[in-house]
């Protein structure tokens, strides 16, 4: 069977190879005789065969770091730590993985090589994490900052949620609103205006004649709906269309900016991580490259062969437009005190203040902007339905 292995060689560099062999076990075996350190393995398994590798959202990462640094802080050995969280554990799928964890760190394997073999499961910048601390004995102490970090980027995805949720419930309450009044309303204004005949203002006649669509051909328009939606469903579950959808956003001038600055935080907060955890900054910069999108990507790639070839970390990354005029200087301050990971844990600190004062800002505004739009649509169709009648109550005077 072929393994794609994702390492970090003698040179500090992340390589991906091809191995060929009988096991993944002998796959990381002779990946370590090379000198490789293994961040991931993937491939291998038998076609028709079931995978013990589940996606990211099967099993939480960031649960088992919580309850495994419990353990860990109570005084168990890690294999105990492990094999607790198993016979704990109820749902068919974790067992089958934490069983595995248990039986690798028994045949004397180390528990980054164990997490390994789950690249779909333990992310790896979770395996870096681990296997940085495994050469300092400070396993809780990385199972601290890993939760540290889950719980940072969790607040800030909860905030970003929690400021969507009332203007969705209100555009989706103005649409149901207008919905109804053109769908039922309108129409039976159409034969009240039939039935009084005479001149009638153009947007009224435009109103009657949407009425009469409506009447003649309304289960026509509800399966047109249905299916509008079933597709924008299906859109929006494809992988690429969140990428899309930020790619959009990001071309307008003030959300782009906002959105660039959450995207550096989450690459600082995980670049500081691994380099406080002891990790080479060259390795470190490939092993988060994955975070950064698009044209930040390629930025990064051109800082990290900057930084290869000597360059200090602050200037490659300021030249390459990875930073803002305050974590230009914050990261100088942390190349003078030799506090590097440190200072880019503040700097993403800093950059998720200003996310949320944003967020703030914008839905303080945006709120009753959306409000007072959808109050216009809805007392423009009103007006434009009364207006006729008006004019008839008029002309009886």
């Amino acid at each position: 069977m072929q393994f794609t292995i994702r390492s970090i060689d003698r040179s500090a560099a992340v390589s991906t190879i091809t191995l060929d062999a009988a096991s993944k076990e002998l796959a990381l075996q002779t990946a370590a005789e090379r000198g490789l350190r293994v961040l991931s393995i993937t491939g291998g398994a038998a076609m028709g065969m079931p995978s013990l590798r589940k996606s990211k959202g099967d099993f939480p990462v960031g649960q088992f770091s919580q309850e495994l640094l419990t353990l860990l802080n109570a005084g168990l050995a890690l294999v105990e730590s492990i094999e607790t969280l198993n016979e704990k554990e109820t749902r068919t799928e974790r067992k089958d993985i934490l069983s595995k964890l248990v039986a690798d760190l028994f045949r004397g394997n180390s528990l980054s090589n164990a997490l390994a073999q789950f690249p779909d499961t333990f992310p790896p910048l979770f395996v870096a994490t681990v296997r940085a601390s495994e050469r300092t004995g400070g396993l809780p102490e990385a199972l601290e900052k890993y939760v540290t970090y889950q719980n940072q980027l969790d607040t800030v995805k909860k905030k970003i949620v929690s400021a969507s949720i009332y203007p969705v419930l209100l555009m989706v309450a103005g649409t149901l609103v207008i919905a109804f009044l053109l769908g039922y309303v309108v129409p039976k204004f159409a034969k009240i205006f039939e039935d009084l005949g005479g001149e009638v203002p153009w947007m009224s006649r435009l109103l009657i004649q949407w009425g009469h669509f409506a009447h003649d051909y309304g289960l026509m328009l509800l399966i047109a709906i249905g299916v509008a939606i079933v597709l924008l469903g299906f859109w929006i579950s494809r992988p690429e269309t969140p990428v899309r959808i930020v790619q959009a956003l990001q071309k307008i001038p003030a959300l782009g900016e906002r959105i660039r600055i959450y995207q550096l935080a989450r690459f600082y907060r995980s670049l500081g991580m691994l380099l406080r955890g002891g990790m080479p900054a060259v390795a470190s910069l490939e092993l988060v490259s994955d975070l950064l999108p698009g044209a930040l990507s390629t930025q990064l790639g051109i800082a990290t062969q900057s930084i290869r070839e000597g360059t200090p970390i602050s200037q490659a990354m300021e030249k390459t437009g990875l930073t803002t005029a305050v974590s230009a200087r914050m990261l100088r301050v942390g190349e003078r005190t030799g506090q590097m990971g440190e200072m880019m844990e503040r700097i993403a600190m800093f950059y998720d203040n200003e996310i949320s004062q944003w967020i703030d800002w914008f839905v303080k505004l945006f709120e009753p902007l959306l409000m007072a739009f959808i109050g216009l649509v809805i007392g423009f169709i009103v007006v434009v339905m009364y207006f006729p009648i008006f004019e008839l109550a008029g002309s009886i005077r």
